[in-house]
């Protein structure tokens, strides 16, 4: 519909003037829009995880896979701790005061050419980047490396200055000693020594340190530091190629396949190669499925490890008895929550579905005013199975329950729905050190071990006809 321009000012204008406006006026949202990408950032779910996570944790790292956006959350989030802009939605660490802070990389092209380039924009594109072009004061380039920045200065909110350097691993520890900062920005992995000389540059201010990498070197120091080190102010977030949204399924399938097979978990996952100490040595591919129609006659069956500290976690497990089967269907997992959260989490999967649980289900709580753990959750309306996970003969052992589930992934009868991907994240990290079973971030693999010990026990619901296996079946995968 058109509108009558008789009292507008436009109704002077003839039609091509009117049309070199609106170029001009979309030109000039385009050219705001470049020079204030801050103001539109919005993190991807596992970018918001890796932000809120530095409310509480001193040491970040975004591990992920290449080109999933580690670098620009890493990127972004130190443009609002330099100009002091954070977004209404920004439930990370916070400084209200302007900062003194470095970046660094690998060599001064990986620092000009990624950390950089997110940050301020390219060469004669300055105020391109993160930092908004109205937020840089001054830049002052290196010397060396063509159009490597030395130190940026950066307007915050407050009407102060906070500064920015960037630096190379390639120059060594000795050149990250010395100066007394408020946070750190290491975009690629560095050596253990330049972390922990790093880390130290933060102590007198407690701030943040945060890595953002693809963890192409393997299981090294620094990677062992977060994924075998658990500590209170220490966190990881694993990003995988699925987690990038700006990916169609097409797009990542071709992207997958483009990779050699050996590098393909660390490039698209971001999963340090284990080495001997792969606890399940089956590809993300082989027992991962898109999600099925469960049938009425498959026996389900739900298996929880407890928690507080480190995670409570959950699972529901299908059974298909013809074909013997199994299917991860549902998982859940949070930390410090009570059990009346976790069973109002859990009451929908099923009020009838029986529940697996650990030995530990025994043990009496403060929170439960000396009631057992299985209690409490069985006085909150879930059908705890009469006794804790064990296997027909009464064995509790850890080993044969992994073996058992490493059994059904080799041979095809282990399945898990792949948009569960808290199962995944802690399947890619589940592993030996010294010959011996890691016991961190695998809460989930617990209850899967537990809800396997137990399948005998999975059930139908009631009301349900069930159809017997066939005939002859024995409850081998092979006949």
């Amino acid at each position: 519909m058109a509108f009558p321009m008789t009292n507008s000012p436009l109704s002077s204008l003839s039609c091509d003037q009117r049309s070199a406006l609106l170029q001009k006026m979309e030109a000039e949202q385009c050219r705001r829009r470049a020079e204030n990408r801050l103001a539109s950032y919005r993190p991807y779910p596992k970018q918001q995880d890796f932000h809120d996570a530095g409310a509480t944790a001193r040491e970040r790292l975004l591990i992920a896979g290449n080109q999933v956006g580690k670098t620009i959350a890493g990127g972004f989030e130190a443009a609002m701790h330099a100009t002091g802009r954070y977004p209404h939605w920004w439930r990370g660490w916070r400084f209200e005061r302007p900062t003194v802070a470095w970046v660094a990389s690998l060599t001064g092209e990986f620092v000009r050419d990624n950390a950089q380039k997110i940050l301020l924009g390219g060469p004669g594109e300055y105020g391109t980047g993160a930092i908004p072009k109205d937020a840089l004061k001054d830049i002052r380039l290196a010397r060396g490396i063509m159009d490597l920045v030395d130190t940026a200065t950066v307007r915050h909110v407050s009407g102060k200055l906070s500064s920015i350097a960037f630096k190379s691993y390639e120059k060594g520890r000795e050149k990250f000693q010395g100066a007394t900062l408020d946070w750190i920005w290491l975009d690629e992995e560095p050596d253990l020594s330049i972390y922990t000389e790093c880390l130290t540059r933060t102590n007198t201010t407690s701030g943040p340190l945060w890595m953002t990498f693809t963890p192409l070197l393997g299981r090294t120091a620094t990677v062992g530091r977060f994924l075998s080190e658990a500590a209170p102010d220490r966190h990881v977030t694993m990003m995988t190629i699925d987690d990038a949204q700006h990916y169609t399924p097409e797009q990542r399938a071709q992207i997958i396949a483009s990779y050699p097979a050996h590098e393909r978990e660390a490039r698209t996952k971001g999963v340090p190669s284990r080495g001997g100490g792969l606890i399940f040595p089956v590809t993300e591919e082989s027992i991962a499925c898109d999600p099925i129609a469960i049938p009425a006659h498959w026996p389900r069956l739900g298996a929880m490890d407890f928690g507080w500290d480190h995670p409570f976690a959950a699972v529901e497990l299908a059974w298909d008895r013809d074909a013997d089967v199994v299917y991860i269907t549902k998982c859940y997992r949070v930390r410090e929550a009570t059990p009346v959260i976790h069973a109002a989490a859990l009451r929908p999967w099923g009020a009838w579905l029986p529940w697996a649980w650990p030995r530990d289900g025994r043990r009496e709580t403060l929170e439960g005013a000396g009631i057992a753990l299985a209690t409490q959750y069985r006085g909150q309306h879930l059908e705890m199975l009469p006794s804790h996970a064990q296997f027909a003969d009464g064995s509790v052992s850890v080993e044969a329950g992994l073996m058992d589930m490493l059994d059904r992934m080799q041979t095809g009868r282990f399945k898990v729905f792949r948009h569960l991907n808290d199962w995944f994240e802690e399947f890619r990290l589940y592993h030996r050190k010294d010959g011996k079973v890691v016991k961190e971030a695998d809460d989930l693999m617990a209850a899967t071990r537990y809800a396997l010990m137990m399948l005998r026990c999975a059930e139908t619901e009631p009301g349900t006809r069930v159809v017997e296996p066939r005939p002859g079946f024995a409850g081998s995968w092979m006949g």
